[in-house]
């Protein structure tokens, strides 16, 4: 539930600019990606002065991270400016780095205003979670597809179009989903910041397998995160839903482009989100 994530989202401090988080095992081998994205961020933003947000992050992993045990991050105060922060995070696990990220910080300021348009879907209300259809679905979905969707996760993730998730005989590339905390996590935008980088690797690299028939849990495939960016351009709140579109402009080379925009209910472009995928098919 979201408590267990704001839980480990809590990094021990261990010395200054040094931090210790854990991992709760969702029945993967490896550390969810969304998860240490979302601790580094909170490691960076605890050197950064009050009233400083994040607008940006560029994060590479370089190693599949151990649920059992515990992940150091490291912060290097690159800059402090008048306007900016800059941090760089290390994130290792039994003497090897996993994760490297690059975070900046910015002040609150006005300037110029434009964004692009919402596109017209159904609100979350009226789409399926649990009723028949839902249900449905579900049992004719793999056995894998099954588990993830029944399991209870701390964000709440309603697609626009369920089916797509199953479909086998369209290719498309470019999908939506509405996704929210599933409780209150308050108006703190640190904490909303790193909930938010957590989601947003939960269902992006799905659009680059959507446009092929296949997904995560095809055993014909290895599914992997490469690198995640993010943009952070207005407010917002987790708690509150969000619609997450997704696109998948490439692939190429067992790599699958993505690229994302979150809004919230109004309309507002809340954050930018863009990733590649390792998409490389199995020999056996």
């Amino acid at each position: 539930m979201i408590t267990d994530l704001l839980s480990i989202l809590d990094l021990e401090p261990l010395e200054h600019n040094l931090f210790r988080g854990r991992s709760f095992d969702p029945g993967w081998q490896r550390v969810f990606g969304g998860q240490v994205i979302g601790q580094a961020l909170v490691a960076a933003s605890r050197t950064v002065v009050v009233d400083r947000p994040v607008h940006s992050l560029h994060g590479y992993f370089l190693r599949p991270g151990d649920p059992a045990a515990p992940i150091i991050y490291a912060v290097e105060r690159v800059r402090d400016g008048g306007s900016f922060s800059t941090r760089r995070v290390v994130a290792t696990q039994h003497g090897q780095t996993t994760f490297i990220m690059s975070a900046s910080f910015h002040i609150r300021e006005e300037g110029l205003e434009h964004q692009i348009a919402m596109p017209d879907v159904p609100g979350p209300e009226d789409l399926p979670v649990d009723d028949e259809q839902g249900v449905a679905l579900l049992e004719g979905a793999p056995a894998g597809v099954r588990r993830y969707w029944e399991r209870l996760r701390p964000i709440e993730l309603r697609p626009v179009d369920l089916k797509s998730y199953f479909r086998r005989d369209e290719a498309r590339n470019s999908h939506a989903i509405w996704i929210r905390a599933r409780t209150s996590i308050g108006d703190d935008a640190v904490l909303n910041s790193c909930v938010l980088a957590y989601a947003s690797d939960l269902t992006l690299l799905d659009t680059t397998l959507m446009a092929h028939g296949r997904s995560a849990f095809d055993p014909g495939l290895q599914v992997a995160s490469l690198d995640h960016a993010m943009w952070f351009h207005r407010p917002f709140r987790m708690d509150d839903w969000l619609l997450y579109v997704e696109d998948s402009p490439s692939a190429h080379g067992a790599l699958g482009f993505n690229r994302g925009s979150l809004f919230d209910r109004k309309g507002v472009l809340v954050a930018s989100v863009a990733q590649e995928g390792l998409v490389r098919p199995v020999t056996r």
